[in-house]
């Protein structure tokens, strides 16, 4: 069985790398991965923190590129790669514009889609912007889905998804993020990169790059986290976004403060130490809102939907918004009151026990025997498509 995954950016390669690693430490399964290089240096960094490099990439990174720039390079990229390769299953990972796209791809050349991290859903299609409609319409297009919860699965099954196509698995994040924390515990060379850090005061994570707070949600946010920095008792770390948009409303709001120390983006390692010894977390990422239950870290979620109800529903994160008032009150509240900071940090993690990445890979193998999803033939109502078959390279066939 010869399987290829498609990736994009750093989350997807974090969440990744567990299920590539599995599916290459199986005697008779060949993985290649491609990366588009939506984000070409964050991805190839995130890969190596596990041992891996992209077999090939098509470097789309470019500055101010659009949207359709975007999915339209991926297309035309991952084309003639998969005609050539004809892998039995193309997997992607997420929302992003790389996951549609190589979904996309891998249906119009007729290979098997399994997409991992399948059902999030918030029901507003503007939010997240993309990713909402990205993951609605991988859903269409793939042939098995990995939830990564049951409530994922749930939403999956309301769209028509059959129950034998669809696979609760755990989240592949929290695999990382397992393998990370045990590399890092007691790294000494990351105690020395972090030695600015004030022993003294409690710290507070920040992250934001949400494509539909640009329009003055993370400004707000920013200004927010300007008023909690005033305390005596705190210091902010920031990691920063490449994307400029992201960036340039915290430099505004928090460049001048004493206590706040603006990051650039910081390697998964670099990240996971700094979840370990945050007081609180304040973020709009889907990723992070995962992997700080594993730690014990409460969340405070810039956003006004979720698509990750299950940490809301366990009490370890909170939906704050973008308006800046809500999280400076939840924020005040987990730093002057002992007994809520200890509720939200003895909550509950609903994403797993790390063990996601070998369901995956159980589950591809099985669909190998499945009389519905024979090898090599894709959906079932899909005429075959393979090397040798009737139908030249690059042909377009009418459904």
């Amino acid at each position: 069985m010869r399987v290829t995954c498609v990736l994009g950016t750093r989350p997807e390669a974090i969440k990744f790398a567990p299920v590539i690693l599995a599916l290459r430490g199986r005697r008779g399964i060949a993985c290649d991965i491609v990366s588009t290089g939506q984000h070409r240096d964050l991805v190839r960094q995130a890969l190596a923190g596990f041992g891996l490099v992209p077999d090939h990439d098509l470097a789309l990174m470019r500055p101010d590129q659009t949207l359709t720039q975007l999915t339209t390079g991926a297309l035309e990229g991952l084309a003639p790669w998969l005609d050539d390769a004809r892998p039995d299953w193309v997997l992607v990972q997420g929302d992003t514009t790389t996951a549609m796209a190589a979904a996309m791809a891998g249906f119009y050349a007729r290979i098997r889609v399994g997409h991992v991290e399948a059902g999030l859903r918030t029901g507003n299609p503007l939010s997240p912007w993309p990713e909402e409609m990205n993951r609605s319409l991988i859903t269409r297009l793939a042939t098995r889905h990995f939830a990564p919860t049951p409530i994922a699965a749930a939403n999956l099954r309301r769209e028509g998804i059959a129950e034998a196509a669809i696979t609760v698995t755990g989240n592949t994040g929290i695999d990382a993020l397992l393998m990370v924390a045990r590399r890092t515990a007691g790294d000494t060379a990351l105690a020395e990169r972090f030695a600015f850090l004030d022993s003294q005061r409690r710290l507070i994570l920040v992250t934001g790059h949400r494509r539909e707070s640009f329009s003055g949600g993370l400004a707000r946010v920013a200004e927010a986290i300007a008023e909690l920095a005033a305390r005596p008792d705190v210091q902010v770390v920031f990691a920063l976004h490449l994307n400029p948009r992201a960036e340039r409303p915290a430099r505004a709001a928090l460049g001048h403060l004493p206590n706040v120390h603006l990051l650039p983006p910081q390697e998964h390692a670099s990240f996971v130490w700094l979840m370990q010894r945050a007081h609180l977390i304040v973020t709009d990422s889907g990723g992070v809102q995962e992997e700080a239950p594993s730690l014990g870290r409460p969340v405070l979620v810039t956003r006004n939907e979720s698509d990750r109800p299950e940490a809301i529903i366990a009490g370890t994160a909170r939906l704050v918004g973008t308006g800046g008032a809500e999280l400076l009150r939840e924020a005040g509240r987990l730093l002057d009151d002992p007994q809520a900071w200890r509720a939200m940090v003895q909550a509950g993690n609903p994403y797993g026990d790390g063990e996601a990445a070998g369901r995956i890979v159980e589950a591809l193998l099985a669909d190998e025997q499945d009389a519905i999803n024979p090898p090599g033939r894709g959906w079932p109502h899909l005429p075959a498509r393979r090397r040798g078959s009737e139908l030249p390279a690059g042909a377009a066939v009418e459904p």
